[in-house]
């Protein structure tokens, strides 16, 4: 029997948005990078699944049986992953059987209560992706840089406008671009490059503008943020991407999109809510956000989505921090409209994404287990279809 048959674990280079998740997961330091790819080192590699379920995209949980291991160089010259190789000989067809069904058992123990691996919806726009790296970035010049919470509210987040001028930087709704910090950390190595999600349209943050926005909320401690949100009009900004190809908004019209977010994690349904305005205005398919946050002025965007109306976009804004009144969070405001909810998880039109802190994500998913339930629904089936037809996504941090 071929003894030298084994399973590697490598990352998809099209559905990696480059979060840098993996890397800071992994406690044996099996997943590096170069200004390309995030690759996994074949020779380190123990199969212990820790950065499995942090992965936001599933781009992580890819698998090949080889006779010989991808190199590093192989892996960071890809712009997709090579099919799989079948074996050559009986004997090591049967190697490839065993090896297949142990991955197929060891990431249905990893899987259990995480997302698994994203596919785009089929009716979404294919993607470009990869354009720039961090050693030939695009240059992208601020034209706005705007407080999109209260100027009393604790948290300062902000819209930010870069203008790529005549560079070619094309771009989809639900999409990420990488920004380059200057400067280097405390090992003495060049920053990790940050990524953002786009929270404008296709065509620009106004109608055939070459420029994308970013929704920024400042850390305390933030390197990038803090880079971003002090940056004033004019400066110019080392870009990468852009990145993602199944966190999109799908193109059909009749699509019911439910969308749950959590601070910046409105950014891309800001771009899908501006791209269905701008696109399809008369569209059949309903737009339900909810959207949360501790209080009305710590809410990014709040004045704008008062003036959003109610035919293009459904609100429930949550608030688990307002004097005298109930903590709502996003999942209790999905239990209120369970009705609504429950017949739209029952179309096959009808896609979901959650985009936020990942300890958002349980309770959403307790809160759509628990609306099934009481609908003769069984959620874990259906939500497996969702995600196997492209109609549910999760991306969380």
């Amino acid at each position: 029997m071929n003894a030298t048959v084994l399973k590697q674990h490598l990352i998809d280079p099209e559905i990696c948005i480059r979060c840098n998740t993996c890397e800071e997961t992994c406690p044996i330091d099996a997943v590096t990078h170069d200004d390309n790819n995030y690759v996994v080192d074949a020779s380190i590699c123990n199969y212990c699944m820790d950065c499995i379920s942090p992965c936001p995209t599933g781009a992580i949980d890819n698998w090949r049986v080889v006779a010989r291991a991808y190199s590093l160089e192989e892996q960071f010259s890809w712009e997709e992953l090579p099919p799989q190789q079948h074996a050559a000989t009986p004997e090591a067809s049967d190697v490839v059987e065993t090896l297949e069904d142990d991955v197929a058992a060891i990431l249905a123990e990893a899987h259990k209560g995480v997302g698994g691996k994203a596919i785009a919806p089929a009716s979404a726009t294919k993607p470009t992706i990869n354009l720039y790296n961090r050693g030939k970035p695009a240059i992208a010049t601020v034209r706005g840089n705007y407080r999109i919470t209260a100027a009393e509210a604790e948290t300062d987040t902000r819209h930010i406008i870069l203008d790529f001028r005549d560079q070619s930087f094309p771009v989809i709704e639900g999409q990420s671009i990488g920004i380059v910090p200057p400067g280097i950390d405390a090992s003495g190595k060049p920053h990790v490059v940050r990524l953002y999600s786009i929270a404008s349209p296709r065509d620009g943050e106004k109608p055939n503008a070459n420029n994308v926005a970013l929704t920024v909320k400042r850390e305390p401690n933030g390197i990038c943020s803090n880079y971003l949100c002090d940056l004033a009009k004019g400066a110019e900004v080392q870009v990468t991407g852009p990145f993602g190809a199944t966190f999109l908004m799908p193109n059909d019209p009749a699509a019911n999109v439910i969308m749950i977010c959590t601070g910046t994690g409105s950014a891309p349904f800001r771009a899908f809510t501006e791209r269905r305005r701008r696109a399809m205005p008369q569209a059949p398919g309903k737009l339900l956000l909810f959207f949360g946050a501790r209080r009305p002025e710590e809410l990014p965007y709040f004045g704008p989505l008062q003036k959003v109306p109610p035919r293009l976009l459904t609100q429930h804004l949550c608030y688990s921090r307002v004097a005298g009144a109930p903590k709502t969070y996003v999942q209790d405001r999905i239990r209120v409209e369970s009705d609504m909810v429950g017949n739209l998880l029952r179309e096959p039109a009808t896609h979901v994404y959650i985009c936020g802190l990942k300890g958002m994500e349980s309770g959403v998913d307790e809160a759509f287990a628990d609306i099934c339930r009481h609908a003769a629904i069984d959620w874990n089936a259906v939500k497996g279809e969702m995600r196997a037809s492209g109609r549910y996504h999760v991306e969380t941090y």
